[in-house]
């Protein structure tokens, strides 16, 4: 019986040096924290998209208490969240504009042409490591859904074999942008609402025989526009976002192969193609 009693005591002696010592080392090496990381991960939606260029919204939070970003850098909150954050850091919100992903491309299965069967992986990244995929247009959307299933907010669908955004649900966060091999995936100010639907740089004849909408480099739409609304990249022409046109760009440029057109005509039409 006194053996088992003196086990009972070292064992609470044991117990209690440990928990002593455990206690030093917490207050020792205690990491403070802010408390207003927490607040203004609450006040964040927790979707964890990226978009912001941080790891998720926790670390995100922790960039805007100290003060190396901005509340609006989070393409998802709403401007009242943004409010909010900034009250709670007592900071200024300020104005950033929301931008949304576009898919410069016009290629669906019946404008563009088929180069060669494709029987591989449905991904566009290794699609395009085999032959280039299979049209024939080498910059062009493959239509493999890989930015689909990227995309956290399912707002991108595949019509018709090509890629095409849902702008009211699209928040731009940018997964899409990182995701396409083709680099044809742009993010866009939401004011911005006509694009040239292509992405091919090459000359027109190049071009025409694997696309029947693409973009022929007659710089129509910059003779139409005001200056500096348009630029060119090798024979392709390119909205300036700094600088876009109004959608009555379209009927004053008369593009003579269709490419150049407003964002929600762009949805309807290959909508309309496959109803």
């Amino acid at each position: 019986m006194e053996t088992m009693w003196i086990a009972v005591a070292v064992l609470a002696g044991m117990g209690i040096i440990l928990g002593a010592t455990i206690g030093i080392a917490a207050k020792i090496f205690k990491v403070e924290t802010d408390p207003r990381i927490e607040l203004v991960t609450e006040l964040l939606p927790g979707v964890n998209c990226g978009g912001c260029g941080k790891a998720g919204c926790a670390d995100f939070a922790k960039a805007l208490v100290a003060g190396e970003e901005q509340p609006g850098k989070c393409p998802v909150c709403s401007q009242e969240a943004v409010s909010s954050i900034a009250r709670a850091l007592g900071i200024e919100a300020g104005e950033t504009e929301k931008k949304v992903a576009v898919v410069l491309c016009s290629g669906d299965n019946n404008k563009s042409k088929v180069k060669v069967l494709y029987n591989g992986v449905s991904d566009c990244v290794s699609a395009s490591l085999i032959a280039g995929g299979p049209k024939g247009c080498a910059y062009g959307c493959l239509g493999m859904a890989s930015c689909a299933r990227a995309c956290p907010f399912q707002a991108i669908e595949i019509i018709n074999g090509l890629a095409v955004v849902h702008p009211h649900l699209c928040v731009g966060c940018g997964k899409c942008v990182e995701t396409c091999p083709r680099d044809l995936v742009k993010l866009t100010p939401i004011s911005a609402k006509v694009h040239v639907y292509c992405n091919s740089p090459e000359k027109a004849p190049i071009k025409k025989k694997v696309c029947t909408e693409p973009c022929i480099g007659c710089r129509k739409c910059l003779k139409a526009g005001e200056e500096g609304q348009f630029i060119m990249r090798g024979f392709l022409a390119e909205v300036n976002y700094d600088n876009a046109p109004d959608t009555d760009i379209t009927e004053k440029a008369a593009c003579p192969t269709g490419c150049l057109k407003i964002a929600k005509n762009h949805l309807a039409i290959e909508q309309a193609e496959v109803a």
